[in-house]
């Protein structure tokens, strides 16, 4: 397996490194020449406003000034975007890259019967679909059956060998032995699995393991289906996930929990988890608990919407009970004021189509300007990287991103992305006439 794991690095560097030539820099030449991004306004993600005539200079891969009448350097690349608004790097905190829409492929297919070296090259192609949508920041919540690939891609995209955002990763994921999937199969038949099985004192040694292997973040499910076509129930008791609380956080990690049934989240939020995912069956007594715990909650508007649309659902009325019941439980979330971070299980859907999570949840109620900041310097706070992501500010690294018009007042512009920055390095330029 260690030798499939590194040829397929070896052939997504070469491939995915040649066909983004054109568009990224490798981090080894990084920009040092000073440029003065020039928007017709900037959202800076900390006070919310939209600040016509503010520009932004960048030096040596990090924020050097942000105002308007900036002093200009001699030597400084004017990049004039005009008709645009710029952001700070966005940020998406439940991603999985190593899977791809299931209108494509079937996840146990997925997970089954696509190659390592297949995913890991997917994944690659992902990671820089993700950047070019203005996603400079992911947290990727397991591989779902590619292991430990995730630390590779990483590694990859940190070296500069392939385009793609800042990785938060969660690795292998963790769930109750006998719960998870590919379902379906001869029982006498131990099939792979999506994520590592372990039980009592064996999940904290698990969780222990994928740290030390390179998890910046520790994954439960605190409920999941046990048998095919049945609705969720819990796994873990509070107390399993208590102590694998207790372990990733003396590590310096943080724990997301994947809930969607009432007795999951509360569960997991009793034991102290900081995020919790998807929470499709939320009440408001469970909102209400995690608001007292300081959770906060994913609500994957974009996952639930892109699945009911495979089952043939056209958006339209009647909808799909799941919808109604998702609307319903992001709604109770609102009004409990649990903090809200953006992340829509991309890779359910299209990667590079990130944005759509932003969008549903104006739909369901958020303003623009809360979802603006939830994607940045909420996504941050949360994630604990306000230090380096989600701001524009003297002194933080130079992740930014124009988009044409302004998202404050139409939160779909979010998806016309003009211009990409991360670490400095511009990766997607505006077109030229």
């Amino acid at each position: 397996m260690g030798i499939a794991r590194a040829a397929a690095f070896m052939v997504m560097a070469a491939l995915v490194t040649t066909s983004a030539a054109a568009q990224t820099v490798p981090a080894a030449k990084a920009q040092t020449r000073a440029v003065l991004v020039i928007p017709d306004a900037v959202f800076d993600g900390r006070d919310g406003i939209v600040h016509p005539g503010w520009q932004v200079l960048v030096r040596d891969g990090r924020i050097a000034g942000v105002g308007p009448d900036l002093p200009i350097p001699a030597d400084a690349e004017r990049m004039a975007l005009p008709g645009t608004t710029l952001l700070p790097g966005l940020i998406d905190a439940h991603v999985h890259l190593f899977l791809h829409p299931y209108s494509e492929a079937a996840w146990n297919d997925q997970v089954l019967k696509e190659p390592l070296a297949l995913r890991t090259l997917r994944a690659g192609e992902n990671a820089r679909a993700t950047l070019m949508a203005g996603f400079t920041t992911v947290r990727d919540l397991g591989t779902e059956g590619a292991g430990y690939a995730d630390v590779g891609l990483k590694a990859a995209i940190d070296q500069g060998i392939v385009p793609g955002p800042h990785l938060i990763i969660a690795t292998r994921a963790l769930v109750a032995t006998g719960s998870y999937g590919p379902k379906g199969f001869d029982p006498a038949i131990d099939v792979p699995q999506g994520a590592e099985e372990a039980d009592g004192d064996a999940l904290v040694l698990a969780a222990r393991r994928q740290m030390g292997r390179g998890a910046d973040v520790v994954k439960l499910y605190a409920d999941y289906r046990w048998g095919a076509g049945e609705p969720s129930r819990v796994t873990f008791s509070a107390a399993e996930m208590r102590a694998v609380v207790d372990a990733a956080h003396d590590a310096g990690r943080s724990v997301a929990a994947h809930a969607s049934t009432p007795e999951g989240m509360r569960r997991a939020a009793m034991a102290g988890v900081d995020t919790i995912e998807h929470g499709n069956d939320g009440t408001a007594a469970v909102f209400a608990l995690m608001k007292a715990k300081g959770v906060a909650f994913c609500p994957t508007l974009a996952a639930s919407d892109a699945i009911e649309r495979y089952r043939g659902w056209n958006g339209a009325s009647p909808e799909p009970k799941a919808i109604t019941a998702k609307k319903a439980s992001f709604a109770l979330a609102l009004k409990a004021g649990v903090r809200m971070c953006v992340g829509g299980d991309t890779g359910v859907f299209t990667h590079g189509d990130n944005g759509r999570e932003m969008i549903l949840m104006v739909a369901g109620g958020m303003s623009p300007t809360a979802v603006l900041m939830a994607a940045t310097s909420g996504n941050a706070a949360i994630l604990g990287i306000g230090d380096r992501a989600g701001a524009i500010a003297p002194g933080m690294p130079a992740d930014l991103v124009a988009v044409a018009g302004n998202p404050e007042q139409k939160i779909d512009a979010i998806r016309d992305v003009v211009m990409v920055m991360k670490d400095g390095i511009i990766e997607k330029r505006p077109l030229t006439p």
